[in-house]
C-alpha cells in the first residue's frame, strides 16, 4: 500500500498537467465559450514558461509618465499638463508626437538575440495601444501607422523576421481592441454599443491581416473593458482563429475578449496587470509584469528604486511557475529603438540565472505543494525523469532557495508533506513513509555544481540539506536564487 500511494500521488500530479494542456486535432470550435474553452492550450506554451513583453509606440517621444501620455493629458491630470505647457507650444497635438518617433537606432536583430540570450521564448510586441497607432501599414489606420508617420518602417515584419531567422523563440502581438479616440468606437458607444461599425470597419479587419500576414502564435488581446464580448464578435475571431487560420495548431490566446471575460474565457487567464496569486491554479494562466514597476511605456521621470531588483525579478519567475503560470516580462525601448542599459542589465541577469537554472523552469510541473511549510521562501517544481521504466518511476524535485541561509547555511524542508494528507495516506504510516522515502532519494545536487557533493540527512519531520561553502557558490557565480535538484526513485509499485 506504500508504494500504490506513492506511485499514486506523484504519477497523477505530473501526468495530470500534461493531459491537460495536451493538443487536440480534428474538433471544430463553435463561437460560445462552451465550445472554445474547451480548446486544449498547445502544449509549447506550457512548456516555454518565459517571455518577453515589448510596449513601443508614440508615447514614448514624450516619454513621461506612461504609455498612458494621451489620455491622461486631455482628461487634465495636472502632472502631465504642467509638462505640455513648459515643454511644447499650446496648440500642440499628440499626433504631433509622431514625427519624432523615427527610430533611426532600431535593430530588430539585436533585439531577437538579446532576448534569446535573456533566456525567453516567446515575445509579444505591441502591434497597437489605445492611441491606435499601429505598427504596421495598416490600411484601417492611414497615417496614423509606422509605414506613413515616423520610422517609415514596417515594425512588425522586422521583428518578426528577425525572431524567427535569429532564434527559436515564438512571434506573437499584443492588440488593442478599443482606441480612446477613434471616432467610428466614440459613435458605437454612444450608440450603447447597439453598432458595430468601429469593429466591422476597423478592428476585424486589422486582427484578420495581422493574423494571415505575419502569423502569431500569441494573440495577447487588451482594451476590451468598456463593451461586452457579443460587441467585439470575440467569440467569431476565435473560432475562426481555431478552426481556419494559419495558426490554428499552435496559437495561444489570453482571456481579455469582453466585459466578463478576464480570468473566466480564453486560452490562459491573465486576469490583471502584474497578477501573481502565489497558490496553485488548475487553470493555465500568465504574470505579465515591469522592470520598470509603474509604467509599461519607456519614460524618462524615473529613479532606479523605480525598478525590480534581480532578485525581485527572479522572485516573480520563480513563484509564478511553482504555482503552474508563465511570466511575460515587459521591456520599453525609447524611441530611437534602443534599449536602456538598465534592461539590458536585468535581461542578460536573468539570462544567466536562467541557463543555470532553467532546468527547475522550462518544461517543469507545479509540484503536489508549491512553497515549502517548514522554511519560508522555499518553493517547488518537478519533472518526471525520462529514465522511468516499468520497475522504477523517477521524479527529479526541484527546491528553489530564494533567502539565503546565511546563519545556518543549511535549510530545513519536507517537499513530501501532502503525502499525510492524501485520502490514502489513512493507510500509511507518516513515519515509515518517511523513512522509506529516504532509501529512495538517488541524489540530491545543487544546479551549477553538479560535481559537489551536497550533504543532507532525512529526518522524521525534514530534510536537511546543506549548502557548499558560499565562496564556492560566489566563485561560479550562483546568486538570486539557488536550485536543489532532489532526484528520487519510486520502486516495486
Amino acid at each position: 500500500m506504500v508504494y500504490f500511494v506513492k506511485y499514486f500521488s506523484i504519477a497523477l500530479i505530473v501526468s495530470n498537467f500534461n493531459l491537460i494542456y495536451s493538443d487536440d486535432v480534428n474538433i471544430r470550435y463553435e463561437p460560445t465559450w462552451s465550445s472554445l474553452d474547451r480548446r486544449p492550450l498547445p502544449s509549447w506554451y506550457d512548456e516555454a514558461k518565459v517571455g518577453i513583453f515589448i510596449h513601443w509606440g508614440v508615447y514614448t517621444v514624450p516619454s513621461m509618465g506612461s504609455e498612458w501620455f494621451w489620455i491622461n493629458w486631455k482628461n487634465k491630470n495636472e502632472k502631465y499638463v504642467k509638462f505640455m505647457e513648459k515643454n511644447y507650444k499650446s496648440d500642440f497635438s499628440y499626433q504631433e508626437f509622431a514625427r519624432d518617433f523615427n527610430a533611426e537606432l532600431f535593430n530588430a536583430t539585436q533585439w531577437a538575440l538579446l532576448f534569446r540570450d535573456a533566456g525567453a521564448k516567446y515575445v509579444v510586441l505591441v502591434s497597437k495601444h489605445h492611441d491606435g497607432y499601429c505598427l504596421w501599414p495598416s490600411p484601417q489606420s492611414f497615417g496614423w501607422n509606422s509605414m506613413d508617420v515616423g520610422p517609415k518602417l514596417d515594425i512588425i515584419r522586422e521583428v518578426s523576421s528577425a525572431i524567427r531567422q535569429h532564434t527559436d523563440l515564438r512571434f506573437g502581438i499584443y492588440y488593442s481592441l478599443f482606441e480612446w479616440f477613434n471616432r467610428l468606437y466614440l459613435n458605437d458607444k454612444l450608440h450603447l454599443f447597439m453598432r458595430q461599425d468601429y469593429v466591422d470597419n476597423k478592428m476585424i479587419p486589422e486582427q484578420m491581416y495581422l493574423v494571415k500576414t505575419y502569423q502569431p502564435e500569441i494573440i495577447w488581446s487588451d482594451g476590451d473593458w468598456e463593451a461586452p464580448v457579443k460587441y467585439w464578435k470575440s467569440q467569431e475571431f476565435l473560432a475562426w482563429l481555431y478552426n481556419d487560420s494559419p495558426v490554428r495548431d499552435t496559437v495561444v490566446v489570453n482571456d481579455r475578449w469582453g466585459i466578463g471575460t478576464s480570468c473566466h474565457h480564453g486560452g490562459f487567464h491573465n486576469c490583471a496587470d502584474r497578477y501573481n496569486p502565489q497558490t496553485l491554479l488548475k487553470h493555465k494562466w500568465e504574470n505579465c509584469f515591469t522592470f520598470d514597476k509603474t509604467s509599461w511605456g519607456q519614460r524618462f521621470d524615473i529613479k532606479l528604486s523605480d525598478f525590480l531588483t534581480m532578485e525581485e525579478i527572479i522572485s516573480q519567475i520563480v513563484t509564478t511557475v511553482s504555482c503552474n503560470g508563465n511570466v511575460l516580462i515587459n521591456v520599453a525601448p525609447t524611441k530611437y529603438g534602443t534599449i536602456l542599459p538598465i534592461f539590458e542589465e536585468r535581461l542578460r541577469e536573468m539570462g544567466k540565472w536562467l541557463k543555470i537554472n532553467g532546468e527547475a523552469i522550462y518544461g517543469s510541473k507545479p509540484w503536489h505543494q508549491q512553497n515549502d511549510t517548514l522554511t519560508a521562501n522555499v518553493w517547488y517544481t518537478t519533472k518526471s525523469d525520462p529514465r522511468s521504466n516499468n520497475v522504477t518511476f523517477s521524479v527529479n524535485i526541484y527546491a528553489i532557495v530564494l533567502e539565503y541561509p546565511y546563519k545556518t547555511n543549511s535549510i530545513n524542508i519536507n517537499p513530501w508533506n501532502v503525502f499525510v494528507k492524501h485520502p490514502l495516506a489513512s493507510y500509511v504510516n507518516y513515519k515509515g513513509l518517511k523513512e522509506e522515502l529516504g532509501t529512495k532519494i538517488k541524489s540530491i545536487t545543487l544546479l551549477g555544481l553538479q560535481n559537489t557533493t551536497i550533504e543532507w540527512t532525512l529526518n522524521y519531520s525534514s530534510l536537511t540539506i546543506n549548502f557548499p561553502d558560499k565562496r564556492h557558490i560566489d566563485h561560479e557565480g550562483l546568486k538570486y536564487a539557488w536550485t536543489f535538484k532532489i532526484a528520487t526513485e519510486l520502486s516495486d509499485f
